[in-house]
């Protein structure tokens, strides 16, 4: 968009004055909110409107015709009218004049505090956005130095009979009794299910629940931090009722990984 021919086409001098359609309203508002240069045009033909609407309702051609006079004159001049018109149309048509414009300037004014409001909120948004995209940034840059430790072991989870096509990967950080879950290859547990993860030793067969995954769903990346002070020698992850289960339901046993390697 062209900015210097937009104004001078004289668009948003019809738009203060409500003199467009809906849709052409829609389309001017728009461009407000996309260019701060008409915002401050917008601004400033209103002003210009205010100061000629106080000018309309205060003067009229004898008011102007004396105060011109007694300019030429330099003196009181006393003015004789021969004969007295019916009607002062000119004031009159000043009056209506001053009506429209003000009930126009209010219009503008309004949906000029819309303009701002809503300029004020979508400014909130973004700044609400760019922190989240920054916090998002940070969280993903921590994961990024925890994954490429030396010290951290990597366990994949292959999938298992009831989802074979199913898989996910702990990290575990021993330092720090923690593992992180990267479940982005489970499917979204049907309603009234979750996912429970297990800490496992082998021999006997002892499982330990490191807790469901109650975010799952909501959760958009898949990772997820875990506690976990066992001596571990596996973990597997089955879908349980809402709640989670006091032992794994091995028919539901979606993944499955030993750890083969600990520093």
């Amino acid at each position: 968009m062209n900015i210097k021919e937009y104004i001078a086409s004289g668009i948003l001098e019809l738009y203060i004055a409500g003199s467009l359609s809906e849709k052409e309203n829609e389309e001017v508002h728009a461009a407000i909110q996309e260019n701060p240069e008409l915002l401050t045009e917008v601004l400033s033909i209103e002003n210009a409107i205010v100061k000629l609407t106080a000018a309309a309702s205060k003067k009229d051609a004898s008011y102007l015709f004396t105060t011109i006079k007694r300019e030429i004159d330099g003196k009181e001049t006393k003015v004789v009218s021969i004969s007295k018109p019916k009607n002062n149309w000119l004031q009159y048509t000043g009056w209506a004049a001053s009506i429209l414009i003000g009930s126009a300037l209010i219009w503008s004014i309004s949906k000029n505090n819309q303009l701002k409001e809503q300029i004020a909120t979508e400014k909130e948004q973004l700044e609400e956005q760019i922190d989240k995209a920054s916090n998002n940034l940070a969280e993903a840059e921590k994961l990024i130095t925890i994954f490429r430790d030396k010290d951290i072991i990597s366990v994949p989870l292959a999938g298992q009979k009831v989802s074979p096509n199913s898989y996910a990967k702990v990290y575990w950080d021993k330092k720090t009794n923690s593992i992180y879950l990267d479940a982005k290859g489970l499917p979204d547990p049907p309603k009234g299910k979750v996912y429970q993860v297990w800490s496992l030793k082998l021999s006997p067969l002892t499982p330990t629940s490191l807790g469901t995954i109650e975010t799952f769903t909501a959760d958009a990346n898949k990772i997820f931090t875990i506690e976990n002070t066992n001596d571990s020698e596996a973990f597997g992850i089955t879908l349980e009722p809402a709640g989670g289960s006091e032992s794994p339901t091995l028919e539901q046993l979606y993944t499955l990984g030993a750890v083969t390697a600990a520093p």
